[in-house]
Parts: C-alpha cells; structure tokens; sequence
C-alpha cells in the first residue's frame, strides 16, 4: 500500500502573532508527524508548510483555522504544493 505524501503552504491572518501560535503549531505538527516548518510574517501574518501523509497534513490544515486558545483567526488561505521531502518541523 503506497502512501499519499502531500504539501500545503498556508497564511494565517487574523490576531496570531503574540499568542503561541508558532510555538503551538509546532506542538501539534510534531504530535501529527508533519514536516515542515512555521514563521511570522511581518503584516501579523504567520506562514507554515505542512507535509507528510494527506490525513495528518490537512488535520494540521484545519488546526491553524482554529489555533491555540488566545488567537483570533480571522482566514486560512491555502496552497498545494509538491512535496520536497522535508523532515521535522521547525519555527523559523
């Protein structure tokens, strides 16, 4: 049985910097086992990859919808991507 490996770029806006959501998300891809990594951007924005097994990626995809308990997220916006083969997940 082969698996489905898949990648999603995704922006996250709303109230989601200051409120442990880098910090969070790579709890919660590493608890998943995704790969990829989470950064801040400088509008507010933050920006993670997620790659690995679809299931795990877009349950990671639906998480950020919600974030941790202090974010306010107001949009998820989504890319598919192919997959580079990364491993472990950092905070940039």
């Amino acid at each position: 049985m082969s698996r489905e490996v898949i990648r999603r770029r995704v922006r996250v806006h709303g109230l989601v910097q200051g409120v442990f959501f880098r910090a969070s998300t790579h709890d919660a891809a590493r608890e998943a086992g995704v790969a990829g990594w989470v950064r801040n951007h400088p509008d507010g924005s933050v920006e993670a990859v997620f790659e690995g097994d679809a299931e795990p990626v877009e349950r990671m995809v639906a998480w950020v919808g919600e974030g941790p308990p202090h974010a306010a997220v107001e949009r998820v916006e989504v890319l598919e991507e192919e997959p580079e083969g990364l491993r472990g997940f950092e905070v940039r």
